[in-house]
């Protein structure tokens, strides 16, 4: 117990807890303004007549800057550290929230989004990247499950204040302008706190020399390419889910504060299948826990669309926990496929790979909402979630190829 290596050791795991803690936290904040927007949405399309496609695409401006920076955030992260990129998003996010208090047009909305959601991209890849330095072998998919788990308590607390404030008068532009204050706040605390630990648990677990590694660091190309499309289906159908999940309360004759909550009964969930998904893919294997929760995924929603609304809402946390409990399990595999120095953009392309179904989803579930119906456009996220377990073959080949 005296051994000198002892206080190494001891650092080593504070460090790694540091670089958690602080990644959680961003997770939180940024997620928690991101997930706002869906129950934002009801409101705005009541208060400027917005159509289902238009719905779609004020999420997907969001979505799309996410989507068009994720991979310059990672690359860019190479050479001025991921931790001032993370917190220059935080401030984007705030002043985007900002703007967004003082918009009152459907363009006002999409630019105040569209800065807001660039500040968004500058922490997924960034965050996952330093997890998967600090952590290896099981304990880094724990890890990450903590970090993906923290992301949905952050949408937890953020909609569900919102949800309550709308219910009882507050205006939305007041709850807006409340976190995007917010936003601003935590972005100073958190240059203060890297200050104040002068950047240790970074340095301590930074990468060598990224210029030592060519291209981009993918170990199996092939494993990659069937996780990405795996990836892309499997947020489509979360996001176009929690986009109009409300709509398909409201079709079930409940009011637009009311319905607001099914997505925050389906983020309840989120927080349990995050962290539980890690777990259950550290000690089932990747591909037999992602088949496991893609099919309760397809029987959820489809329970959902066929239940009157209170036994719906009963259901609506136990789809979260696999709806969205999947990508603990696929984002975990990432740095599997990908070089140590080249973390950073791993998790960059499979980011942007997610941000744009994010665009895909709901604007395409949007336009079939036009078409036909909600229910229509949910019963066929259904089915998209149980394309993926067709690819699980090819996936479970690429991690025997590079080793796992």
């Amino acid at each position: 117990m005296s051994s000198r290596h002892s206080p190494d050791a001891f650092d080593m795991k504070a460090m790694k807890k540091q670089t958690l803690a602080v990644s959680a936290g961003v997770h939180a904040t940024q997620d928690g303004l991101t997930s706002t927007v869906y129950v934002l949405l009801p409101i705005l399309a009541q208060s400027l007549g917005l159509s289902y496609a238009q719905v779609g695409t004020v999420r997907a401006v969001y979505s799309g800057m996410m989507w068009a920076l994720e991979i310059p955030a990672g690359i860019l992260s190479e050479r001025f550290g991921e931790h001032r990129l993370l917190v220059f998003g935080l401030i984007a996010a705030g002043l985007g929230y900002g703007i967004l208090s003082t918009a009152n047009s459907f363009y006002g909305v999409l630019f105040a989004l569209l800065i807001a959601g660039t500040g968004a991209a500058f922490q997924h890849s960034l965050s996952s990247a330093l997890i998967s330095r600090a952590y290896d072998g099981p304990s880094r998919r724990v890890a990450l499950g903590t970090y993906n788990a923290s992301g949905d308590a952050g949408k937890l607390l953020f909609t569900g204040v919102a949800s309550l404030l709308f219910g009882v008068g507050i205006a939305w532009q007041t709850v807006v302008s409340g976190y995007g204050i917010l936003a601003l706040l935590a972005s100073a605390v958190l240059w203060m706190v890297l200050r104040r630990l002068r950047l240790k648990g970074a340095e301590s677990i930074q990468a060598g020399d990224p210029s030592t590694t060519a291209g981009w660091g993918i170990t199996d190309r092939s494993g990659f390419r069937w996780l990405a499309a795996i990836v892309f289906l499997d947020i489509a159908v979360q996001d176009g889910f929690l986009v109009f999940v409300a709509f398909l309360m409201i079709e079930k004759n409940m009011s637009a504060s009311l319905a607001a909550f099914a997505v925050v009964a389906t983020l309840a969930g989120g927080v349990i299948g995050k962290y539980a998904c890690g777990h259950l893919s550290a000690h089932l294997g990747v591909v037999r826990s992602l088949c496991l929760v893609e099919g309760f995924t397809a029987a959820g929603i489809v329970g959902v669309i066929l239940l009157p609304p209170v036994a719906a809402f009963v259901l609506l946390p136990l789809v979260g926990i696999v709806l969205q409990g999947s990508s603990t399990i696929t984002y975990g595999s990432v740095s599997q496929f990908v070089d140590e120095a080249r973390q950073s953009r791993g998790f960059s392309l499979i980011y942007s790979m997610a941000n744009g179904a994010s665009v895909a989803g709901p604007v395409g579930f949007g336009m079939i909402s036009d078409l036909y119906s909600v229910g229509t456009a949910v019963a066929i996220m259904a089915v998209v979630t149980l394309l993926p377990l067709g690819m699980c073959g090819r996936l479970q080949a690429g991690l025997n190829r590079v080793g796992q």
